[in-house]
């Protein structure tokens, strides 16, 4: 059965990826990208990692049959999309995503049929920037946090939110481009740390139970 042999030649594959990863995330730029969003470097980190491991793996298992498959990673979760010339293909593809250690969640959007043209590819390109334009000059999203995919028309949205609302306004954007068939959103909501209070001694020094002045007396709450 041919998914059965896609999936060997992935286990097969899979021992010298590590490595290869290693290099490939490494750079300067990288880390500073992820410094600058509201995930961590770390979190930053894994989803460049998970997302060079699923296409590695999907080109040792079929390079002409995945060549047109796009892998975007955010959060742990892996959106597929383009196409694969059969249903068996378009499902394999999931599975080798999904036997990527770090990944929590694959989104199959992948379609059946014949790659794009150049004329349609440039057409989702062209979207795909004026979006990115459009939520960069919007003061109601955090832009960076963002990540765009286009294909045919059909716009995929994914990164982290830090309201609902934002989340909302980004989908809104995008969707009064040209062109845009419509857009998917699986972006996240993540709402940014809470402060940790802790309230000062307002009586002579206090020594807690462990020494430490103040030590009994602080407690989590008001400024």
């Amino acid at each position: 059965m041919r998914i059965f042999s896609i999936i060997v030649a992935v286990a097969a594959a899979s021992f010298c990826v590590s490595g290869c990863v290693t290099a490939a995330i490494g750079t300067a730029a990288s880390i500073g990208v992820f410094a600058a969003q509201d995930r961590t470097i770390g979190e930053g980190i894994d989803d460049a990692a998970a997302s060079q491991q699923v296409k590695m793996h999907l080109m040792a298992a079929d390079r002409a049959a995945f060549q047109e498959v796009d892998v975007e990673v955010a959060n742990r979760n892996v959106l597929l999309s383009g196409t694969a010339p059969t249903a068996e293909h378009r499902q394999a593809a999931e599975t080798i995503a999904r036997s990527v250690r770090i990944v929590d969640h694959v989104y199959n959007e992948i379609v059946i049929g014949e790659p794009s043209s150049l004329t349609r590819s440039a057409q989702d390109e062209l979207i795909t920037a004026q979006i990115r334009a459009r939520l960069a000059a919007s003061p109601s999203v955090h832009a960076i946090n963002i990540n765009i995919e286009t294909f045919h028309g059909n716009v995929y949205l994914m990164g982290l939110a830090r309201t609902q609302n934002e989340l909302e306004r980004a989908a809104e954007i995008a969707s009064v481009v040209g062109g845009v068939r419509r857009v998917v959103s699986f972006m996240q909501v993540r709402a940014p740390d809470l402060p940790y209070y802790a309230q000062a001694p307002t009586g002579p020094e206090y020594r807690g139970s462990d020494g430490v002045p103040g030590g009994d007396q602080f407690a989590a709450g008001g400024n």
